[in-house]
């Protein structure tokens, strides 16, 4: 089969190699086009190296086009991954710190809260300039395969604004579907799922064994489990009181509700600290500072390594491959898939981006209908999902005014500042982060004149 799949932000050494290997370890990929873009030259340079000697090591006669010239990179594609991160951790570390100083302690900020918000100002209107070179120079059906945070938002952007067909995919329903499992003693394979919800706020509504209902065991479960009932506090807290299990980690999921960190004395009732996504503040940001500083230090290391091996049982559970091989080869997938609603869920906004069961052949991408959620359930989702279409409004106008309604209506910042202290908060944060920011030019340069 001979196709061309163009990975952007490729610098990415944790996703793009895995996302690479998963695809090439399908065999009928064995001469399919593979194309890397980023702006970081260096970072390029290393991944594709990396890349190109696990190709070379498996017999493949694929050659890797790589370039910082992202229209080539994209010319004629017919799938596009994105893994970008705008703006990086320069930009990030405003994310989370300036927040801190008004109270608001995130374990991640990429999704939702303060700098989840901020993350989709830089993100969308650069996510949109690729949407504009895919319906320009990729194929014509080409589709885009988002991985960058936040999800819903710039999977929002780019089908109502960027006009390409995208799917936002995640990994938290494979983990948590693993992590379900364990609790309760089963084989995770034997447990057949199914969620419903918005990126990182999905919610298992179907956990069935063997046929059994197995819904009502899973708070004894992780209570009576040593390790989980600690690490997992806050999503046992949900399950007790919502009745449903959600799929993001017990740190992320803490910044998206008002209650678990709105005073920072409580936190630590609610947080573990073996891992960073546990709940520690700025656990994501110190995670990744981590990883960027072993990278240069470690790629000689990766590169005398033996080569991955392209084999069915090396594959990852990250959806992208098997998407593509769904609909190349015919061969039936099933996943959870971010997609605009249209009612899929009937009791959330049909323009709301949700995360739902879908399957995938030769005939595309089909999404049987899901219905509503459990009404507790919906109203959590549809707290975040205002918060999402305010975010995505302003990113796209560069209004400043809808920026600051997305901080109050977002679920902890209101929890944790007044209205006053948000929009003195959200100055701040776009004039730190004025470089990423062309839309908002205007507004920075007014609060520069107010604050001199």
């Amino acid at each position: 089969m001979a196709f061309k799949v163009t990975f952007i932000g490729a610098g990415s050494i944790g996703f793009t190699r895995k996302l690479l290997q998963d695809l090439l370890s399908v065999p009928e990929f064995n001469n399919i086009q593979v194309a890397f873009t980023d702006i970081n030259e260096n970072n390029l340079d290393m991944v594709t190296k990396l890349c190109q000697k696990d190709i070379d090591a498996n017999g493949l006669d694929i050659k890797i086009f790589a370039t910082c010239n992202r229209r080539e990179a994209i010319k004629d594609a017919d799938y596009v991954i994105n893994v970008v991160r705008i703006g990086g951790l320069e930009a990030f570390k405003p994310d989370v710190e300036i927040p801190m100083k008004y109270g608001i302690s995130q374990c991640v900020g990429d999704t939702l809260c303060a700098g989840g918000i901020m993350y989709a100002q830089r993100g969308i209107p650069a996510i949109l300039e690729f949407c504009k070179d895919i319906r320009e120079v990729a194929h014509p059906d080409c589709i885009m395969l988002n991985y960058s945070n936040p999800n819903a938002m710039i999977t929002w952007a780019c089908n109502k604004y960027g006009k390409v067909k995208t799917i936002g995919l995640c990994h938290g329903v494979q983990h948590g579907h693993e992590q379900m499992g364990e609790a309760l003693g089963i084989p995770f394979e034997e447990l057949d799922i199914i969620c419903a919800g918005i990126n990182h706020q999905t919610w298992y509504i179907q956990v069935n064994h063997n046929g059994e209902d197995m819904k009502d065991k899973l708070l004894e479960a992780y209570e009576n489990h040593p390790k989980l009932s600690q690490a997992e506090k806050v999503r046992i807290d949900m399950l007790r009181r919502f009745g449903y299990y959600s799929t993001e980690s017990n740190g992320h999921l803490s910044e998206y509700l008002p209650w678990y960190r709105k005073r920072l004395n409580e936190i630590e009732n609610w947080i573990g600290h073996e891992l960073w996504n546990q709940g520690i503040y700025a656990g994501y940001l110190n995670e990744c500072i981590r990883t960027r500083d072993s990278f240069e230090t470690d790629f000689p290391k990766w590169i005398n390594e033996p080569a991955k091996v392209y084999k069915q049982e090396n594959r990852s559970n990250e959806h992208g491959s098997y998407i593509i091989e769904g609909l190349e080869t015919g061969r039936i997938y099933r996943g959870h898939f971010n997609i605009v609603n249209n009612g899929t869920i009937t009791n959330l906004p049909d323009d709301a981006i949700v995360e739902v069961p879908g399957y995938v052949d030769a005939n595309g991408i089909n999404i049987p209908k899901v219905g509503d959620l459990p009404l507790g359930c919906a109203a959590v989702c549809n707290s975040s999902i205002s918060v999402q279409r305010l975010g995505v409004e302003a990113a796209v106008h560069g209004d400043d005014k809808l920026l600051r309604q997305a901080m109050m209506v977002d679920p902890l910042v209101g929890a944790v500042c007044n209205p006053p202290e948000i929009w003195e908060m959200v100055d701040e944060m776009l004039v730190a982060e004025e470089k990423w920011l062309p839309q908002y030019a205007q507004t920075i340069e007014q609060i520069k004149k107010n604050n001199k």
